[in-house]
């Protein structure tokens, strides 16, 4: 069995933040929706969605095979 590359730890890291930020962003959306800021809400969950696909998709990349 072959070892992960060195940069596997730190690529895990940064997709762990990412998914990290990305999770903050779609639970506080809610308070933008809460205040009649409906647009911004939107592009909040936008925003988390899309850091959680990048975040996963880091994520699984540094996982050793």
């Amino acid at each position: 069995m072959t070892s992960p590359e060195p940069r596997a730890p730190r690529q895990r890291l940064i997709g762990l933040f990412l998914l990290g930020v990305a999770a903050v962003l779609l639970v506080s959306s809610v308070t933008w929706f809460g205040s009649d800021r409906s647009g911004i809400g939107i592009a909040q969950v936008v925003v988390g969605l899309v850091l959680a696909a990048v975040g996963g998709l880091v994520v699984r990349r540094a996982q050793p095979r």
